[in-house]
């Protein structure tokens, strides 16, 4: 039974989206700005998943002041917030409607895009959870409502660490076989590169298993888009350390040279534990151009990315791990020296 602050009459968007739209206090540094609007469905039961790292988890309950990735998700209805892009003289350059893990959200999801794409000019992407999808026909339906490009959250580098922080060992619903299945799916629907996959470093992964995943993703025609652990208040991982930043680092280097088809990861050497230490080829070039430590995400009409998720992965008083803007030569000069930190 729907409530009156149930999607799709109703969204979730992320505090940085709705300072741009001047539904939150709060201003940005300077040189950023929140170039996507995401927009979350949101039910009164919540989240059906029990994903250990996330704050919207069955398990926590469903008080929706509670944080997601790493920010408040305030709720607003559709109509108001449509309304406020099309007035507010706002940067976005892409709407991104995301799922969570709940029977009506295929069909909410296409009601969103719809109204999104009836009602402002910009590219629309959906975020999907292949839970509760029945493959190909219901990535065709995301299609037909207006997306041009879906994501995938598989979130975990290896299936040993999926099921046990998405699926049975936790008692979430999430199978490893239906995500990359979905995938696939989604790479014949929408096309080569026009679908990509979420990755998370800092869930017990080696950084060779990550470059595994991320080199499969790309060899099945799925781009990644990378995401730095963050303990969520109340969630089951609240109390865990992010990854050293030197290993993000690494990560997100490696993630540049093989979505750019650069390299292929099969030039990089690891060592015993699985870290790297060498890229196979001269990397000073790709350091010093910036792009490889910006977020990743989809991208605005222009091919850069639009999905730029300002301070979802730190604080603002923290070293940034996704540079939401260009990084400027003070800030390649940083990331040079942190690079090879905790080798």
């Amino acid at each position: 039974m729907q409530t009156d602050r149930e999607s799709p009459q109703f969204v979730q968007t992320s505090l940085a989206g709705a300072i741009s739209l001047g539904l939150e206090n709060g201003r940005f540094m300077p040189e950023v700005r929140c170039t996507c609007l995401n927009l979350l469905l949101t039910y009164s039961g919540g989240c059906r998943a029990s994903c250990s790292y996330c704050g919207l988890a069955n398990n926590q309950g469903t008080d929706k002041s509670k944080t997601f990735i790493r920010v408040k998700w305030p709720i607003y209805s559709l109509t108001e917030i449509l309304t406020r892009v099309k007035v507010s003289g706002n940067s976005f350059e892409r709407v991104c409607v995301s799922m969570i893990t709940h029977g009506r959200a295929l069909e909410d999801t296409c009601a969103v895009i719809q109204r999104v794409r009836e009602s402002v000019d910009l590219p629309v992407s959906a975020l999907l959870a292949p839970t509760v999808m029945a493959g190909r026909n219901d990535l065709k339906k995301i299609r037909s409502a207006g997306a041009e490009r879906v994501g995938i959250a598989i979130d975990a580098a290896t299936e040993e660490l999926f099921i046990r922080h998405r699926g049975a060992g936790i008692g979430g619903p999430h199978r490893w076989d239906i995500y990359w299945g979905g995938v696939i799916g989604a790479v014949e629907v929408f096309g080569r590169y026009m679908a990509g996959i979420h990755l998370i470093v800092g869930l017990g992964e080696t950084e060779e298993q990550m470059v595994h995943a991320i080199a499969c993703a790309y060899r099945l025609g799925a781009m990644t888009h990378l995401f730095s652990f963050f303990p969520e208040g109340g969630s089951r991982l609240a109390d865990n350390p992010q990854a050293p930043l030197g290993q993000y680092r690494r990560i997100q280097l490696a993630r540049y040279l093989i979505n750019e088809n650069i390299a292929d990861g099969s030039v990089f050497r690891f060592s015993p534990a699985g870290q790297i230490i060498d890229f196979g080829m001269d990397i000073e070039p790709y350091l010093w151009k910036g792009e490889a430590f910006m977020t990743s995400g989809c991208p605005n009409r222009e091919g850069k990315v639009a999905c730029n998720r300002p301070f979802g992965n730190e604080r603002a008083s923290e070293p940034m791990r996704n540079y939401p803007f260009q990084p400027g030569p003070k800030d390649i000069e940083k990331i040079n020296c942190q690079i090879w930190d905790g080798r």
